[in-house]
């Protein structure tokens, strides 16, 4: 291996998938923290004093990132207030396990944790509920399902902010998968790197936007840090297994595609940006046409209304999550994956029907408990030493 590209003292230890440098371990460590630092300050995605919640699977990139943000929050004084906050759906031999080493994470970087579970808020873990869907749509439910425990999770806490360690692969499968099926809707959405629906709304922030997959693995894999690394067992068939194979057969012909996917994705978004500027306010311009790193898209905040059923945030009168709990409560889950109007039709339901089974907690009632964590929890440790997110589900 020859000298690092940086220093020019040391002997090299990697070649940087993203530039091709060879670089030895401190400077790739430097480059990788500097990095993401410039991301997070260039999109003002912290405020000092914020209450942030990592997203902690267990997985490599969660890992990573919560020791990246705490050695950043340190170095450069962000002033955070950071817990771990966990979901745990409920899948025998994976979860589980991976949940062990989010535990672990919990004592070596001394920050606290809160788990909530898909079987307290939903009353169906996911073992319950691929034995009733099957392999093939149940990747939709976990989704629509985690995003919204983690919401909970994070109201209760008093959290202002939750950060996810999607990286800029996930990110570019993500434009694929929306070109593929297109879904224009999403796509405007999928690459913005801060988004928040309404001024209440938590806000939801991605710091790896940038960041390859593979450099991931490699600061992981150099700093000797303990994540779990199994995939996931229900999700062999899932839709996004094939964008992430032609992900990779690209980025071995052409290591940039990853990024200018990213790029062509946000080049959907702007004609969108441009209709919602204020008159004589221009969407872009000069060398503003080109994304750089540190400077990305944010989502156009949306006056989301709430879901009549549960008080979740919501664009329609049910929200998805509901919908999808209806279905499995009546043993129709495809009435949330398909036409569901026309499933109703079919099946004579009543939109408004009594007999539902069990339904999620209403937003009123974790607001009402996390006022009351609050007074009597004023730090972040306090409130998860005494916060028990029991009673999550109201029968009806």
């Amino acid at each position: 291996m020859p000298q690092c590209q940086r220093c020019t003292t040391a002997r090299a230890a990697l070649r940087r998938p993203k530039t091709g440098e060879h670089i030895c371990k401190e400077c790739f460590y430097l480059a990788f923290e500097t990095e993401i630092h410039e991301t997070i300050v260039g999109n003002a995605l912290f405020r000092a004093g914020e209450r942030v919640a990592i997203g902690a699977s267990g997985g490599k990139d969660s890992t990573v990132l919560a020791h990246v943000l705490k050695t950043l929050n340190d170095r450069h004084g962000y002033g955070l207030d950071l817990v771990l906050l966990s979901v745990d759906e409920g899948i025998t031999g994976y979860r589980d396990d991976s949940l062990a080493t989010v535990k672990r994470n919990k004592e070596q970087y001394g920050l606290p944790l809160l788990v909530v579970s898909y079987a307290e808020l939903y009353g169906w873990s996911m073992d319950e509920i691929v034995a009733q869907v099957g392999l093939k749509n149940n990747c939709t439910f976990c989704g629509v399902f985690r995003r919204q425990a983690l919401d909970r999770g994070a109201v209760v806490l008093g959290v202002d902010h939750i950060v996810t360690g999607h990286n800029a692969d996930d990110i570019a499968e993500t434009v694929l998968m929306n070109v593929l099926r297109g879904d224009f809707a999403r796509l405007q959405r999928c690459t913005a790197i801060l988004n928040q629906s309404g001024d209440e709304a938590i806000k939801r922030s991605k710091p790896f936007k940038y960041t390859y997959e593979k450099e991931i693995v490699m600061y992981a894999y150099f700093k000797k840090l303990d994540y779990f690394s199994t995939e996931c067992t229900y999700a062999t068939q899932a839709y996004r297994g094939y964008a992430r194979t032609y992900l990779k057969d690209l980025e071995a012909l052409r290591p940039s595609a990853i990024l200018d996917i990213i790029s062509s994705g946000e080049a959907f978004a702007a004609p969108v940006e441009e209709a919602a500027a204020p008159r004589g306010v221009s969407g872009g311009g000069g060398g503003e046409g080109k994304r750089k790193q540190g400077k990305a898209a944010r989502a156009p905040q949306n006056d989301a209304g709430e879901c009549e059923r549960c008080g979740y945030m919501s664009s329609q009168r049910v929200c998805k999550a509901c919908v999808l709990l209806e279905g499995l409560n009546r043993g129709l889950p495809q009435l949330g994956i398909g036409k569901t109007d026309a499933l109703r039709r079919k099946h004579h339901l009543a939109e408004d029907a009594g007999a539902l089974g069990r339904r999620i907690q209403h937003m009123d009632a974790v607001r009402s408990e996390a006022a009351a964590v609050a007074a009597s929890a004023p730090t972040l440790d306090a409130a998860v030493d005494r916060l028990h997110l029991r009673g999550a589900l109201s029968e009806q």
